[in-house]
């Protein structure tokens, strides 16, 4: 990808090592804009529709919160039902009609490919913002870029790195996404730890094995964590089977915990979960006890996802060059301004 502005965000797919790099340049930049120890106002004026026709919080509020942050303002569609596609609307009709009453979009949608249909239509820049069981390309972005900063605190580096993927990796859009970015460094060990009817999708795994990187693939947790670097666990993706007591059936099937931690793996492995986690008693797959433990990446990985959305969107309205210039104090208190 050479050109972000006034293009689509719609798979990693379309990006190269020199892109990825640019985004997290970027993000890096929107660092004192997020903890409000400064603030924007590089998009005042700009309009974001936020269309949201599936279940979310940390996305659609982080989308939305990155666009604010950048001074710009924020229209949202949050559910099918309250949309036209309720009543037979296509895809491309809502596109042509809303991107002219925005500057950008991001969307989630629950079908595969269904976000790519969707920019078909629109004539502005489409960030996908998840499309089913498909992708999830900003959400990978923000965890490469936790991976390559918690990796690089400790003086590790992604390349030559073991990473061990946990739990629903059939349905889980995020860790497709991701394995496909760490396709474009050197010498990675991927652990894919599933039960067999949740295995990454052929389709992965083929890409994992053409970038000539190595890969474990085993249902058991036990064992095949020691070596693990990076360990990133996933939830059962109930919205995607067919009923609940599907779902059930592999509900709490891989918990974490501290014991399980401290018998099988490093000192130094990293924690993460793409959230929402899933913390109910038959499930409890990342459990509260490690909500103290510095090597829990979670939270750190979610503010992320504001400094990647952020650059993302500077990016694809092109005034990444222009942040400082409409730079200004921040006048009321902050917390966060004191991090």
């Amino acid at each position: 990808m050479t050109q972000f502005q006034g293009s689509h965000i719609l798979s990693v797919n379309q990006l190269d090592l020199e892109a990825v790099e640019k985004v997290f340049s970027v993000a890096t930049r929107m660092t004192p804009y997020a903890l409000r120890q400064k603030r924007t106002t590089v998009l005042d004026g700009a309009v974001l529709g936020n269309l949201f026709f599936e279940p979310s919080t940390r996305t659609r509020v982080s989308f939305a919160s990155a666009f604010n942050l950048l001074g710009g303002r924020v229209n949202e569609t949050v559910g099918m039902a309250s949309s036209s596609l309720s009543k037979g609307e296509s895809l491309y009709d809502t596109a042509r009609v809303l991107s002219s009453y925005s500057d950008v979009i991001a969307m989630r949608h629950p079908d595969s490919f269904s976000v790519s249909e969707f920019a078909k239509g629109s004539r502005v820049p489409v960030i996908n913002g998840g499309d089913g069981a498909n992708e999830h390309p900003t959400q990978a972005l923000l965890d490469l870029f936790t991976i390559q900063k918690e990796l690089a605190a400790g003086g590790r580096d992604i390349s030559g790195m073991n990473i061990a993927m946990v739990g629903d990796l059939k349905f889980g859009r995020t860790v497709h996404s991701l394995s496909r970015l760490l396709c474009m460094y050197k010498d990675v060990s991927f652990t894919l730890v599933s039960p067999k009817e949740l295995a990454m999708p052929d389709s992965v795994i083929s890409d994992i094995e053409n970038a000539g990187h190595k890969i474990t693939i085993t249902d058991q947790l036990e064992g095949n964590l020691d070596r693990a670097d990076i360990l990133y666990l996933t939830r059962i993706q109930e919205e995607r089977f067919p009923s609940q007591e599907e779902a059930n059936k592999y509900r709490g099937k891989f918990r974490l915990n501290q014991s399980i931690y401290t018998q099988h793996c490093k000192s130094n492995t990293v924690i993460m979960h793409p959230l929402p986690r899933d913390s109910r008693e038959q499930a409890n797959e990342l459990d509260n006890d490690l909500n103290d433990h510095p090597n829990l990446a979670i939270f750190r990985q979610a503010d992320n996802g504001l400094l990647i959305r952020m650059a993302l969107f500077a990016l694809t309205l092109g005034v990444d060059a222009q942040l400082e210039q409409y730079e200004r104090p921040v006048n009321w208190y902050s917390r966060k301004a004191d991090f």
